[in-house]
């Protein structure tokens, strides 16, 4: 008879993240003993590592920290939906957000580098994995930099954590206009800042499909370049955030908010798990 209770197990889950049978049978070889349980869990997963590796992580959360004129946005990426809100996940990417903003590291190479509790993320994220017993990945880093920086987490299912994290860095006083254009950029995900910062190539491209699209409409020829400007401005408005009308007030261009408001946002970053 299995000497330990269904409320062990159930410990032994939020405390290692592991799957409800791992977590029995670890307990089984551990004789119910929970330190025990989590070495075998530990020492399980390593011996996993290798078949771990082609595992597909389409689930994860956001993580966001701001110092200074600095943010920072981190996707932490897992196999199931289970593990990325285990409480062992959600820890894990605090305190690597955490090490990752004190190094100041700028790019994933530097990230996995940065030292936590003595050890590089990356091998820290080993070994949680090892007891997850799922592959476990940092996909993403970005920075953005600029007088102020505002960060806006958003949850898509309230079981989970969050799966979209936008940084916006800005100069200007209006905090709360600032904060609302990050709210934007989560909903409505534009690509670029400016129309210039869209590759020449991809204009191009768009401007000749709007033209052989006109051309096939039978659009009379007199009347293509006028339809052809307004489909790519249309593209633009779409991608481009100062050209997209803005969540709160679509009267308003997202560019005309920021004047009203004395705000001009120099970068932003829009993250979503998986994408």
């Amino acid at each position: 008879m299995a000497n330990y209770t269904a409320a062990d197990v159930k410990a032994l889950r939020e405390r290692s993240g592991a799957g409800m049978m791992d977590c029995k049978n670890a307990l089984d070889e551990a004789n119910g003993d929970g330190d025990k349980a989590m070495e075998v869990l530990r020492l399980k997963g390593l011996k996993g590592v290798t078949k771990r590796e082609g595992r597909t992580t389409s689930n994860g959360l956001i993580v966001a920290r701001v110092v200074g004129g600095t943010g920072y946005l981190i996707e932490l990426a897992c196999e199931t939906d289970f593990v990325a809100k285990a409480e062992k996940f959600v820890a894990l990417s605090e305190s690597i957000a955490d090490a990752i903003s004190a190094a100041g590291a700028k790019d994933l190479e530097a990230a996995l580098a940065a030292n936590l509790g003595g050890k590089s993320v990356a091998d820290a994220i080993n070994d949680e994995a090892a007891i997850m017993g799922e592959k476990v990945e940092l996909r993403r880093v970005a920075t953005v930099e600029g007088a102020k920086v505002d960060a806006y987490l958003h949850r898509t299912s309230k079981d989970l954590p969050p799966q979209v994290g936008v940084l916006v860095a800005y100069s200007g006083n209006d905090d709360e206009t600032a904060h609302d254009v990050a709210v934007h950029i989560a909903a409505f995900s534009p690509a670029h800042l400016t129309r210039d910062d869209v590759d020449a190539d991809v204009v191009a491209t768009e401007r000749r499909i709007a033209e052989e699209t006109a051309r096939n409409e039978g659009k009379p020829e007199a009347a293509l370049s006028k339809i052809v400007e307004g489909r790519v401005t249309g593209f633009f408005k779409e991608n481009v955030l100062l050209e997209q009308d803005f969540a709160k007030d679509n009267k308003l261009s997202v560019a005309k908010v920021l004047e009203n408001a004395g705000l001009e946002v120099a970068a932003f970053v829009r993250f979503r798990v998986g994408a």
